[in-house]
């Protein structure tokens, strides 16, 4: 099976750093990753989402015309998801929507811990919309940009593992979604600071496409 991440902003090392974290879920799946290079560095928002709509799209052939099976779209925001689904020839899944799923199966009622507060709208309509309001305790945001966050350090972990114990403590979370794709590499170190299961977009989003790429007919 062959999978491809696309990532929607124009940052090439968190694309690489998303294929890494995946490759690592799933070694057993061929998967390669694409950049949205005429998108904005980082999606923070309703604004910079739809800015990079256009340029996603246009990555969809080259995704297929090497053998993707299944496609990811590699921003917590699920930007452009229904769009590319309507123009792929296979599965299309976003992280977002595949960690409330995973969270869903296992039972859990979730909280999103994600970037900024300007996602939050965003998040909670794909929450509505997609059917998964009423498993969600909430989201919060760690008040950190995405690039802030896809660069690691002590401050922004410290950051991101508070907001997650705040889920537990204030808002009954039984577990933790992390709501940034540049949150899935901190995941052992966030797993240190809490007791809360935590769920990683880009893991999850790589275990579903496994089961639904080949399901689909045609995939190999």
């Amino acid at each position: 099976m062959r999978l491809a991440y696309i990532n929607p902003n124009a940052t090439e090392g968190m694309t690489e750093s998303i294929v890494m974290h995946a490759r690592a879920a799933t070694p057993e799946v061929d998967l390669f990753g694409l950049t949205n290079t005429h998108g904005p560095p980082a999606i923070q928002g309703r604004k910079d989402g739809e800015a990079a709509v256009p340029g996603l799209l246009s990555l969809l052939p080259e995704a297929q015309e090497r053998g993707a099976d299944a496609i990811v779209i590699a921003c917590f925001d699920d930007t452009g998801l229904a769009q590319a689904r309507l123009a792929a020839r296979c599965p299309v899944l976003g992280i977002g929507q595949s960690s409330y799923m995973m969270a869903q199966l296992l039972g859990l009622r979730f909280s999103v811990i994600t970037s900024l507060a300007v996602s939050i709208p965003v998040i909670e309509q794909n929450l509505r919309e997609q059917g998964f309001a009423g498993t969600c305790a909430s989201v919060r945001a760690a008040n950190l940009p995405v690039l802030t966050i896809d660069a690691g350090g002590p401050k922004a972990i410290a950051r991101i593992a508070a907001e997650i114990n705040a889920a537990a403590q204030q808002d009954m979370a039984t577990c933790a979604v992390l709501g940034c794709a540049g949150m899935a590499p901190l995941e052992p170190a966030l797993s240190a600071r809490t007791d809360l299961p935590l769920i990683d977009g880009v893991a999850a989003a790589a275990r579903l496409a496994m089961a639904v790429g080949r399901g689909f007919p045609g995939a190999r």
